[in-house]
C-alpha cells in the first residue's frame, strides 16, 4: 500500500504554533507507524510552501520548533522525502475532483489516480483540518476525452492507532526480488511474464525504491496495453501515457539505439516466454536509473495483444 501525505489537509488552520506543533507531531507519528511497517509515508516537494498557519508557510512554522523536531521534518521534507511527485502517475491535464474542488496536482489526486489503476493507495492527513474523513471520494472527469467518469474512494488516516491497525491487517510490503515477482505476476495478469524475467536480480542486493519503480513501470505497460477504445484505437488516455512517458530525454521508456541494436543483438534476443523455438528480439525497456537496471519487454504496439515482459535486471548495453 502506498501512503501519501495529503497537502490539502494545511489549509491555514492553525492560529498558533502550540497547535501547530501537537498536529505536526501526530503526522510524524504516523510516518514513524509506518516505517514501522516496512512504509514509508510521500510527501510533496511543495510540502514545505504550504501555509499552516496564515500568511506563515510550513518552512518558517518549522523553524520554530525546537531543534530536534525541526531537523527531523525539514529532512522528511526537503530532502529525503520520498516524494511522490518523483513518480507521479497523473498529469497535469487530468480532471480529478472531489466535492467540486479540483484536486489534479495534489496528494488527493494521486492517490485517486493509482487507486483507479490498480494500486493500493491511501492518504495520511493532518488533524484538526477540512479533510478528516472517510472515505474521501474523487472523481476523475473523462468525457472531454468521450470516456466515462470513474470514482475512487480512498482510505485516509489522521489518527496514528487507526493507520496502525490498518497495517497490521494490509500486505506485506516487498522485501526481496522474489516478492517483487509475486506481487508483479499478481498485480498485472495481463502482461506476460516470463518465467525466468526477474532472475537476474538474483544475487544483487534488495532495493525498495528500485522494486517501486519495476512496479510502476509495469503498471505504465498494463495501462498502455490496455488504452483502446471498441475499435482498436488508442484513447486519450492512452496518447498521454505515451506522451507522458515514452517520449522526450527523460523518458521513463525507449528504444536501444541502432548501434546498440547492431552490437548487443544476441544479448537482447530473448527465448519466447509461450512458443518453444521461437525468440524475441526486446530492444524496448523501462528504466530504473537506481542501480542502473532495465525492463525489457516485447509488444507491437496493437490493441489485444500480449506485452510479453521478458527481462528485469542490471543494463545489458553497458560498454
Amino acid at each position: 500500500m502506498d501512503l501519501l501525505a495529503n497537502d490539502l489537509s494545511i489549509h491555514e488552520q492553525f492560529h498558533d504554533i502550540s497547535s501547530f506543533r501537537d498536529a505536526l507531531a501526530r503526522l510524524m507519528s504516523m510516518r514513524n507507524t509506518a516505517r514501522t511497517f516496512g512504509r514509508e509515508v510521500h510527501c510533496n516537494r511543495r510540502f514545505p510552501t504550504v501555509n499552516p498557519i496564515p500568511n506563515m508557510s510550513m518552512q518558517q512554522a518549522i523553524g520554530r520548533l525546537d531543534l530536534e523536531s525541526r531537523r527531523a521534518t525539514m529532512s522528511w521534507m526537503t530532502h529525503t522525502g520520498p516524494f511522490w511527485d518523483d513518480l507521479r502517475q497523473h498529469g497535469i491535464d487530468d480532471w480529478l475532483e472531489c466535492s467540486g474542488e479540483v484536486v489534479t496536482d495534489t496528494a488527493v489526486g494521486e492517490a485517486a489516480f493509482r487507486t483507479l489503476h490498480g494500486s493500493e493507495c491511501g492518504l495520511v492527513s493532518v488533524t484538526p483540518s477540512d479533510w478528516n474523513c472517510l472515505p474521501i471520494d474523487v472523481i476523475w472527469r473523462r468525457k472531454a476525452e468521450g470516456l466515462n467518469d470513474k470514482t475512487a474512494a480512498l482510505e485516509n488516516w489522521w489518527d496514528p492507532a487507526a493507520l496502525q491497525e490498518r497495517l497490521r491487517s494490509a500486505a506485506v510490503p516487498t522485501r526481496s526480488w522474489a516478492d517483487l515477482n509475486e506481487v508483479a505476476t499478481n498485480r498485472f495478469p495481463n502482461l506476460v511474464l516470463a518465467q525466468d524475467c526477474f532472475e537476474p536480480l538474483d544475487g544483487m542486493p534488495f532495493v525498495k525504491s528500485a522494486a517501486e519503480r519495476f512496479l510502476i513501470l509495469l503498471g505504465i505497460l498494463d495501462r498502455l496495453a490496455h488504452a483502446f477504445d471498441a475499435d482498436g484505437v488508442r484513447t486519450a488516455e492512452g496518447h498521454r501515457i505515451y506522451q507522458d512517458y515514452f517520449t522526450g530525454g527523460n523518458a521513463l521508456f525507449s528504444d536501444s539505439s541502432n548501434t546498440e541494436k547492431r552490437d548487443f543483438r544476441n544479448e537482447l534476443t530473448f527465448p519466447h516466454p509461450n512458443e518453444l523455438g521461437r525468440s524475441l528480439f526486446c530492444t524496448w525497456h523501462g528504466k530504473v536509473r537506481h542501480m542502473t537496471l532495465r525492463l525489457h519487454y516485447w509488444w507491437s504496439g496493437r490493441s489485444g495483444n500480449p506485452v510479453f515482459v521478458i527481462y528485469a535486471g542490471p543494463k545489458i548495453t553497458k560498454r
